[in-house]
Parts: C-alpha cells; sequence; structure tokens
C-alpha cells in the first residue's frame, strides 16, 4: 500500500510545512524529515547543546526522534531532553545490537538487555519502534533465541510497537522484507542527490509489502552539509563510495554556492519528492545545525531547480546492495 502525503494546518512550525507519512504497516504517522541521534551522543557535544537541539526540534514539530546505543551519549541526552513531555505526543525509535558492552550480541537475552537499558535512559516505558542494527549476518538474528524472535515477544507484550532493520546490505533488508516480519528498514548513504540506488529495487519492494523506510546519512557522511567537498576531504581520508562522490560533490557545491541556494534545501528536499521514502532523517550538534537544516527542507525553492541538477548529470546508482546472488549465501 502506498503511502499517502498529510500536511497539516498551517501554523508558526516549520514542522507543520512537512508533509506527514504512514511508516508502512507499523501505523506510525512521521514527520517526513526527523532527528536521527548520532552527532548528538558525541563527546564534542555537551549535554546543554543537545536538550538545546532536541528542544527546539520540538518546539518546531519534529515529534520523531531516533537514536542508538551504539551513539554514545545519544539515549541518555534524549531522556533528559524528553522528560516531563507527554509520551503520546512523541515516537521514538532506539536500536539493538551495538551497545558497546554487547556489541554484536543477536541473542534473545542480549536484546531483552538493551531494550531494557534503552528504556531506562530514554526514561519511558515503551518504544515506538526498535531496530536491529547492523547485524554482519542474519544467522543470529533470525535463530529461535533470537533478536527478531525477542523483539516480536516484546512487541507481543506492548513494550514496543513495531520492528526494523537498520542495515547497509539491501539483501539483508530484501531478505527482512519478504520475511514478513519487519515493519520497517533504514536505509543510509543510498538515497540523495548523488545516489539513488535505494530506488532501485528497494523502495518498490519495500511499498509491496507495505514496509515502511527510513532514510539515514543523506548529507554522505559529511561530503552534502555545505562545507567545501575539498575541505571535507582535507580533514579525513575518504575512501570507497565516499571517494566515488567526491567530484560530483563538488559540482553541486559549486552549482549551490553560485544559484545562491542552500545545500540543505537541496540535499533534503531531494529526499523529501520520494514518496516512498516515508522519512529522511537529519544528524546534527546544535540547535543552530538543526534550524538550517530544518529551514532548508522547507523553504521555497525555484522550480527550475530540480531540472538544472538533472541536467548537472551528478545523480546515480553508486551500490549494487548485494542483490539475489549474495543473499544465497548470506542465509
Amino acid at each position: 500500500m502506498a503511502s499517502q502525503d498529510r500536511t497539516p494546518a498551517s501554523g508558526e512550525k516549520l514542522g507543520d510545512k512537512l508533509p506527514r507519512r504512514r511508516l508502512g504497516k507499523s501505523e506510525l504517522m512521521v514527520p517526513a524529515f526527523a532527528l536521527g541521534g548520532y552527532p548528538l551522543g558525541q563527546e564534542d557535544v555537551t549535554d546543554e547543546q543537545a536538550i538545546e537541539a532536541i528542544q527546539y526540534g520540538l518546539e518546531q514539530g519534529i515529534d520523531y526522534i531516533d537514536t542508538s546505543p551504539m551513539y554514545g551519549e545519544s539515549e541518555r541526552r534524549f531522556g533528559l531532553a524528553l522528560e516531563g513531555i507527554d509520551r503520546e505526543s512523541l515516537i521514538i525509535s532506539t536500536k539493538t545490537g551495538t551497545h558497546p558492552e554487547r556489541r554484536g550480541d543477536y541473542s534473545w537475552d542480549g536484546t531483552l538487555w538493551s531494550v531494557e537499558n534503552s528504556l531506562r535512559l530514554l526514561k519511558t516505558d515503551y518504544l515506538d519502534l526498535v531496530l536491529v542494527h547492523d547485524p554482519a549476518g542474519m544467522g543470529p538474528v533470525y535463530a529461535e533465541r533470537g533478536a527478531l524472535g525477542a523483539l516480536e515477544h516484546l512487541k507481543e507484550e506492548g513494550v514496543i510497537r513495531a520492528i526494523g532493520l537498520g542495515q547497509k546490505r539491501f539483501d539483508y533488508h530484501r531478505r527482512a522484507i519478504e520475511s514478513g516480519r519487519f515493519d520497517v528498514i533504514l536505509t543510509f548513504n543510498n538515497y540523495h542527490p548523488l545516489d539513488i540506488s535505494a530506488g532501485d529495487w528497494l523502495l518498490p519492494l519495500a511499498e509491496q509489502h507495505d514496509v515502511g523506510v527510513l532514510n539515514g546519512a543523506a548529507m554522505a557522511h559529511g561530503l552534502l552539509t555545505g562545507q567545501d567537498p575539498k575541505a571535507v576531504a582535507a580533514q579525513r581520508p575518504l575512501q570507497g563510495a565516499l571517494k566515488e562522490m567526491l567530484p560530483d560533490a563538488q559540482k553541486l557545491y559549486d552549482w549551490c554556492h553560485d544559484r545562491d541556494v542552500p545545500m540543505a534545501a537541496v540535499v533534503f528536499q531531494f529526499c523529501l519528492r520520494q514518496p516512498r521514502i516515508h522519512c529522511t532523517l537529519t544528524g546534527i550538534k546544535t540547535r543552530a545545525e538543526l534550524e538550517a537544516n530544518l529551514h532548508g527542507a522547507t523553504m521555497a525553492l525555484p522550480d527550475d531547480v530540480w531540472r538544472e541538477l538533472d541536467a548537472l548529470g551528478i545523480t546515480h546508482s553508486r551500490y549494487s546492495g548485494q542483490p539475489a546472488e549474495a543473499r544465497e549465501s548470506s542465509r
């Protein structure tokens, strides 16, 4: 079943300008642009900065947040920021399998431990969505006493409302979608102006099975933040897909500069134009960064922007996604 956009009545909140989309069979209605928790958990961010950014997002109507035990202090900081706010007004997702103390533990007991720890840090008695996070193989996840069975038990108990898979490999997503046991997938760095490989077959497959799709790393792990990509490459070595994307990222940066269009506007609105993606997440460290990204996601752009972007020739499918032949070896 295709997702339907629903734009709330106009108001002062920037978030009201965003469509809300049903996150597949999870039935969660999420804003099409929401807050990812990775940067907010890092050591160069203070509790005060994180709380200010999170609360600004809430004030603007961004009521969906996604985090993970792997993201440093992220869960604890979200818990601090959300304390005292009506829980039913929020949509919270976190992950299991990547807690630093039990990384790679996709067992029944490890999953229950991880979820209980997340509930404590987030100061809530239920979670709207828990995603199995970055398994190296899906065997332990599907095992009789594995993570998926544990999450299904928690769902029956009302501790969680939906189950997802957050993972790079498309073949793992395919298996999850076709199993009928997952409500949501999260893919990252595979749908933005430089790479649309998620759109080749993964997004249509998810739509066919009514599985919700979260889109992470829309700023290509720093290449599309609006900073000169040459400066990004000078700060840290780029490898693999990021190195391949660098020339096209430079073209986009130069084009945005010449057009006086914020790169955040192009990046996020490019993603929002894809109806098979239900929510694109933004990772930020400060309120100012969230303000810039939210303004970019909601500002008006000239009508010819998308025609000119297409003419730049920078948008490609760059990732094979480990299709069917690799799927057999991962069972």
